[in-house]
């Protein structure tokens, strides 16, 4: 893990306007974030943590310019990437790939699963045999070649999420951001997905940011966690030191009404593991 940051927030705030209540009174600013600023190192398993309204998806998304800060600026490999006009942030398309909670949504119902995958590939122009390619990310993600021509709705949740994760690393990404990967599954297929979540991490050398309300899955998978409450981070350190000695007072009020991971997907995480 190098000592530059890979990603970066410097002092983000970002403000939206909530709705109307009349034609005379405008809408009052939501501080979603409050001068927020971290770094992500290369090769490491960053967690971002908070429940609901914590303002954890909104800084995923500004790390990954879907989103522009009101204040303060993101920068990626040390290059600035808030307020850069879209046409020049190509480098950033390919190298920083997500993964949402809900396939279903996110996949397009009408698309094979081929498609689905080489889309990303076709949309950035990648040169190369698409088609190999998709056939080696099947492989990958522990699904079967011949499974390409089949829809969406074919699959399972655990499944169609595997084709997600395909499709983020079609493009060839340093960074795979999961906002909320595996919160919509079933205990059983969590501890696969999380498992392979970590193989593919060292298989195609990625960078994690996982963004989760879970911190029994953040533990397990993480190296570093940020902790947010009310659109600030309270609390920064690695995964072991937070949990073993939370210093902030919410850290320690939401580790405490934290349940720990359950047995049974402890045990199949460890299992598969080792």
């Amino acid at each position: 893990m190098t000592t530059t940051p890979l990603l970066e927030a410097v002092d983000v705030v970002r403000e939206y306007r909530s709705p109307r209540r009349s034609l005379r009174t405008p809408g009052q600013p939501i501080r979603a974030l409050d001068g927020v600023s971290v770094q992500v190192h290369e090769g490491e398993a960053f967690g971002i943590v908070g429940e609901s309204g914590s303002g954890k998806s909104t800084l995923s998304r500004i790390l990954m310019a879907l989103d522009q800060p009101t204040s303060g600026t993101a920068f990626y490999q040390g290059q600035r990437i808030s307020g850069v006009p879209e046409r020049r942030l190509g480098f950033l398309r390919r190298d920083v790939q997500m993964v949402l909670q809900d396939p279903m949504s996110s996949l397009n119902p009408r698309m094979r699963v081929a498609d689905i995958i080489a889309e990303p590939m076709r949309a950035l122009r990648l040169p190369g045999d698409h088609r190999a390619r998709v056939a080696e990310l099947m492989h990958s993600v522990g699904l079967p070649e011949e499974a390409v021509t089949r829809y969406p709705h074919q699959f399972s949740g655990g499944q169609r999420q595997r084709i997600a994760i395909a499709r983020a690393l079609a493009a060839g990404p340093k960074v795979i951001v999961g906002d909320e990967p595996v919160s919509a599954l079933d205990v059983s297929v969590r501890a696969q997905i999380l498992n392979l979540l970590t193989d593919l991490a060292e298989q195609f050398k990625l960078t994690l940011i996982l963004v989760s309300h879970d911190l029994s899955v953040v533990r397990y998978l993480c190296d570093r966690i940020a902790v947010m409450n009310q659109g600030r981070i309270v609390e920064t350190g690695d995964t072991e030191s937070i949990y073993s000695d939370p210093r902030h007072p919410y850290t320690q009020r939401l580790l405490s009404a934290v349940p720990t991971l359950s047995g049974d997907l402890l045990d199949r995480f460890n299992r598969s593991s080792t």
